[in-house]
C-alpha cells in the first residue's frame, strides 16, 4: 500500500480491529512485525495511570504478553522510560547502549533480558507529542526476531520518514474511536443515560425524556459508574468521553 493509499485508509477506518489490522500488516512490510500501541489520560508525576485504563493494542503473543505486561515488567522497559521523556522515535540501540555500559538498573536489565529471550531485541520505539500533561501515547515496533539493530536503522534511515508519519496518523485516528477496553463497557442504556447527564440533564428530566422511572435512571447511573471503575456521575462522563464511548452515531 502505498502512502496515500495508507492514509486513506486510516481516515476511512470505522473501528479499531479494522484500523489496527491494516496497521500491523502495514508495519510488517518495513520488518516491524510485533507492535504495541498504548496510551494513557491518565498520567501524573509518579503514575501512568490504572492499566484497566489505557488503550492498549497489540498483537504480540498471549506468553510475552503475561510477562512484559501483565507482571508488570513494562513499568522497568528502557524504552518506555525513554517514551515518557521525549517525543519523536527512538532507536532501540539506545536500551542496547545503557546495558553495554551497565548504567541499566536491575528492573531494567530483567527488562532488556526478558525481550532478548522472546527475540524481542531491535527495532524502534515512537513517542507522539501531546498538549495534555495528562495524556500519554507511544507505539514500540519490534523487528523480525533475525534482524539487527544495524539492519533496522538502516531501514529507518531510508524509510523512517514515512513510518514516522503513519504512525503519527493511527494515533490521532485511534484517540478518535470508541475504546472500552476489557472491564470498561457500557450498555447501550448507561451511555444513554450518561450522554443525557452530559448534556446537563437532571435525574427526573432523564426519566421523562426515556419513559422510565428516576429508580431506574439511578440504577443505570449505578451500573455505569461501576463499569467505569470511578466513584461519581461526573468522572463517569469524563471518562466515557475520553474513552469516546458517547454520543456514538450507531449507539
Amino acid at each position: 500500500m502505498s502512502l496515500k493509499g495508507y492514509l486513506d485508509f486510516v481516515c476511512h477506518a470505522q473501528s479499531l480491529d479494522i484500523l489496527w489490522d491494516g496497521h500491523v500488516a502495514q508495519m510488517k512490510k518495513f520488518g516491524f512485525d510485533r507492535l504495541i500501541y498504548g496510551n494513557t489520560r491518565c498520567l501524573t508525576e509518579t503514575s501512568l495511570g490504572d492499566p484497566d485504563d489505557f488503550v492498549l493494542l497489540t498483537n504480540h503473543d498471549e506468553d510475552y504478553l503475561q510477562g512484559y505486561l501483565h507482571s508488570g515488567l513494562y513499568l522497568h522497559a528502557p524504552m518506555l522510560r525513554w517514551a515518557l521523556d521525549n517525543e519523536g522515535a527512538g532507536s532501540w540501540r539506545i536500551a542496547q547502549e545503557q546495558a553495554r555500559d551497565y548504567s541499566l538498573s536491575p528492573e531494567a536489565q530483567k527488562v532488556v533480558d526478558f525481550n532478548r529471550a522472546h527475540g524481542v531485541q531491535s527495532g524502534y520505539t515512537i513517542s507522539f507529542p501531546s498538549t495534555n500533561s495528562r495524556f500519554k501515547g507511544a507505539i514500540s515496533l519490534a523487528a523480525e526476531a533475525d534482524m539487527s539493530q544495524d539492519m533496522v536503522d538502516a531501514i529507518w534511515q531510508d524509510h523512517g520518514a514515512d513510518i514516522l508519519l503513519m504512525n503519527n496518523v493511527v494515533h490521532l485516528k485511534i484517540l478518535t474511536l470508541p475504546y472500552a477496553g476489557p472491564k470498561r463497557t457500557l450498555t447501550k442504556r448507561q451511555r444513554e443515560v450518561l450522554e443525557w447527564v452530559g448534556d446537563g440533564k437532571t435525574t427526573q428530566d432523564i426519566a421523562l425524556l426515556m419513559g422510565l422511572t428516576p429508580a431506574t435512571i439511578e440504577k443505570h447511573l449505578r451500573l455505569a459508574r461501576e463499569s467505569l471503575a470511578v466513584e461519581t456521575t461526573a468522572q463517569a462522563v469524563l471518562k466515557a468521553a475520553l474513552h469516546n464511548q458517547m454520543y456514538l452515531i450507531d449507539a
